[in-house]
């Protein structure tokens, strides 16, 4: 079942169940208005849900013609977004990026951190930028959560797991080494971060979703120029349980968390990277010089994010943003393929 949120001039948006050919959608307020309610009482609303999916496929002329560039966030607003990194090949290279060790225990436990939630943006929204910021993307897969109670077990915790999405978590690096030197970690150096328009469950991925990772391909693309084909789940050295047991040892999460396994990154750089950083510490590692490094993003780059499982469906839909100045950033329809 694939879910979306439409516009309709609330804060939260419009829930609506979409079509698995991602053209058409059927709202059903009677039983959750949003996304974030339906979330609220899912043992009782999901059931309602799967029913209308059904009828969709069934009855094809239910439901409305669905207009990608009126999707917001599946969730846009969330609990809570929580980020891992699950990739322990992305935490190395990139801390080796800034002249920073590697903590003992990230080998054994993830590491995470807390960042903005109550704004977050949709597959087509700008991403606001300046020269002077050092702008990346992050090609990343994320959960959303029911409620997970505190010190579960793994099974408990994926069992908690609603929904997936796929995620651009920006990254404003040459802010973050200033930042993490006072102490008190992540602020201005990680804004909001992008969605895909659908939000998918996890009986929908089949077999590519096991062992609490995700598998399949993530495909990351920066002004129509492939940097990374990588292989998501296959190098994750911390599943979602680890990550879900992790953030929850001494406190819950309540339904509607985010909760993200870091920057995809394999092991095999040929494969590529799903951010700038990585892809200008790998060229650093090859001998280039500073100033014939990979630049990090400008006004009017462009990125794209797609994943597609093994059959190859792309079940979450694509992430297509442009960088813009700060000041002029808003929400356009630049991209209109986003299909499915």
């Amino acid at each position: 079942m694939r879910l979306a949120t439409r516009e309709n001039g609330c804060r939260d948006g419009q829930l609506v169940v979409v079509s698995k050919d991602a053209r058409r959608c059927l709202a059903v307020p009677e039983v959750a208005p949003t996304l974030q309610s339906a979330l609220d009482d899912w043992e009782t609303v999901r059931g309602h849900l799967e029913v209308a999916s059904k009828r969709l496929e069934a009855e094809p002329d239910l439901g409305l013609s669905l207009e990608l560039t009126s999707l917001m966030a599946p969730l846009p607003r969330a609990f809570q977004w929580v980020d891992a990194s699950g990739y322990l090949s992305h935490m190395e290279r990139v801390r080796k990026a800034r002249g920073a060790e590697m903590p003992p225990s990230a080998r054994i436990e993830p590491v995470i951190y807390q960042g903005l939630s109550d704004r977050n943006l949709s597959w087509c929204e700008d991403i606001p930028s300046d020269a002077s910021w050092g702008t990346d993307l992050e090609g990343e897969i994320s959960v959303i959560t029911g409620d997970v109670g505190p010190a579960p077990t793994s099974k408990e915790a994926l069992e908690q797991v609603r929904l997936l999405m796929l995620v651009n978590d920006v990254s404003l690096r040459a802010l973050i080494p200033a930042e993490l030197q006072k102490g008190f970690g992540f602020f201005h150096s990680k804004p909001a971060s992008a969605f895909g328009p659908f939000a998918v469950t996890p009986d929908e991925l089949g077999d590519s979703w096991r062992d609490g990772r995700l598998f399949g391909r993530l495909k990351v693309e920066v002004n129509g120029e492939v940097r990374g084909d990588l292989r998501t789940g296959e190098d994750q050295d911390f599943s979602f349980a680890d990550i879900l047991q992790y953030a929850t040892r001494t406190r819950g999460l309540s339904a509607g968390s985010i909760v993200g396994a870091g920057t995809v990154s394999n092991r095999d750089s040929s494969r590529g990277v799903a951010c700038i950083a990585e892809q200008r510490i790998l060229q650093q590692l090859a001998g280039a010089q500073a100033e014939s490094l990979t630049r990090y993003l400008l006004p009017g780059d462009t990125v794209t994010l797609s994943f597609s499982l093994d059959d190859g469906r792309e079940v979450f839909g694509r992430i297509h943003q442009m960088a813009v100045a700060a000041k002029e950033a808003r929400r356009r329809p630049r991209f209109l393929d986003s299909r499915a």
